[in-house]
């Protein structure tokens, strides 16, 4: 079907402003009913924030879907897999179920999707040394839920600070629309940017902006498992059968910082003879904020290198890369990340001292600008101090610039429990 530009953005348009009003809407209803985050020793927000973007994103898209009928080409059973999902997990997020409860519900979801929909897993490409398909056979279904569940949890694992989880959909959700409309599939392409609008919508409110100073909505467990399982569908559709579009190496780059972290930490707690799903602050995020990285700025590096793999999964097909080099080098990849995991004190001890050497620079560039284009009573009002450590401080209109070695600066951070 060829996409219509004039219906494709009034659906956009539909969909980004339905799910701004539900968000709205249920905002208050949300807070009087219950269904909010609250801080703990874990969640470090601030203040009891309602948990409505999963619903939001979910109605806002049906709706869309529904008005748009068999121009999307898709199947009825994608929404009711999605419902069980929403539904559980706003369970979830009233009484926290037990982990048995949440992946029973994930495990249904995707035996709807493999048995009704018939959206399996069917090959890994062409990842055997004779450049054949390297099909599962009797494996299909149990690796097709195996790789659902897997991929549910990989991005409700990664929905630690605000914009992180949403921000990762999005970026797989553009790569998966690249690559539809590229090969003409423009129903599918047409669901992704619809999906897309719906997750913007959520994530203007789920964003720190200037201004704000924390989320007003967050996803909640609904949303982080709808998404999960709508990439998951949409990647598998795209990756197997005759008619692919996309070899199933380049879901893996699209996918890439969320499937490092959630692989990574779950080995990383094995290794350390704990259980997989124990929960704990050890993801990236957490080890940048750690180093001294405010949340916006551990956002965008975390985006900026979910941005890279897509880049990457994109570019191996354009250049006509082998899967095989691609599988591997994400396999290589992934070793060094977890080699950096494991050693996360480390890795925080050397974003200090990066930050360290920053703040100097800026120091040392505002006092340049001082000396260069300050007056004489300025450049003579700046005096030399002394502290009692004997280190020196030069002070210049009230301004600190602190001339202590870099080995003086860092603060050795306490070890990752």
């Amino acid at each position: 079907m060829e996409a219509n530009p004039f219906l494709l953005i009034n659906s956009i348009l539909l969909t980004f402003g339905t799910t701004a009003v539900l968000v709205v809407l249920l905002t208050p209803l949300a807070v009087r009913v219950g269904l909010v985050d609250a801080p703990d020793a874990r969640k470090h927000h601030a203040g009891h924030v309602p948990l409505v973007g999963g619903l939001a994103i979910f109605a806002g898209f049906g709706l869309s879907c529904a008005l748009l009928g068999s121009q999307l080409l898709l199947a009825g059973y994608f929404f009711v897999a999605s419902a069980i999902l929403v539904i559980v997990g706003v369970v979830d997020d009233f009484v926290a179920l037990s982990a048995r409860a949440r992946f029973g519900a994930q495990i249904a979801a995707s035996l709807v999707m493999v048995l009704g929909g018939h959206i399996m897993l069917y090959d890994f490409g062409a990842l055997s040394w004779d450049g054949s398909l390297f099909t599962l056979g009797i494996f299909v279904i149990p690796l097709t839920v195996f790789a659902t569940v897997g991929v549910i949890n990989a991005v409700n694992m990664s929905d630690g600070i605000d914009g992180l989880a949403g921000s990762y959909a999005l970026v797989a959700l553009i790569g998966l629309s690249i690559v539809s409309f590229i090969a003409n599939h423009d129903a599918q392409g047409m669901a992704l940017v619809l999906l897309a609008s719906g997750l913007l919508a959520f994530l203007a409110f789920n964003y720190r902006f200037p201004g704000r100073k924390r989320a007003t909505v967050f996803l909640g467990d609904s949303g982080s498992t709808f998404l999960g399982f709508a990439l998951t569908w949409f990647i598998l559709a795209s990756s197997q059968g005759e008619g692919r579009i996309m070899a199933p190496v380049t879901a893996l780059w699209f996918l890439m910082l969320p499937l490092f972290d959630t692989v990574s930490i779950m080995l990383r707690r094995m290794v350390r003879g704990r259980s997989p799903f124990a929960a704990d602050r050890e993801h990236f995020h957490h080890v940048l904020q750690r180093a001294g990285f405010s949340v916006n700025q551990s956002l965008l590096i975390l985006v900026t290198l979910a941005l890279a793999g897509m880049a990457a999964g994109l570019a191996g097909p354009y250049y006509q890369v082998p899967e095989m080099c691609l599988f591997v080098t994400f396999l290589l990849l992934f070793a060094l990340y977890f080699l950096g995991m494991m050693r996360a004190w480390k890795v925080m001890r050397f974003l200090r001292w990066s930050i360290c050497l920053r703040e100097t620079a800026q120091g040392r560039r505002s006092s340049d600008r001082i000396s260069l284009f300050g007056t004489r009573e300025d450049t003579q009002a700046a005096a030399v101090a002394t502290d009692g450590a004997g280190r020196t401080t030069a002070t210049a209109h009230g301004n600190s610039f602190d001339r202590r070695s870099h080995r003086d600066r860092r603060v050795r951070p306490t070890r990752a429990q």
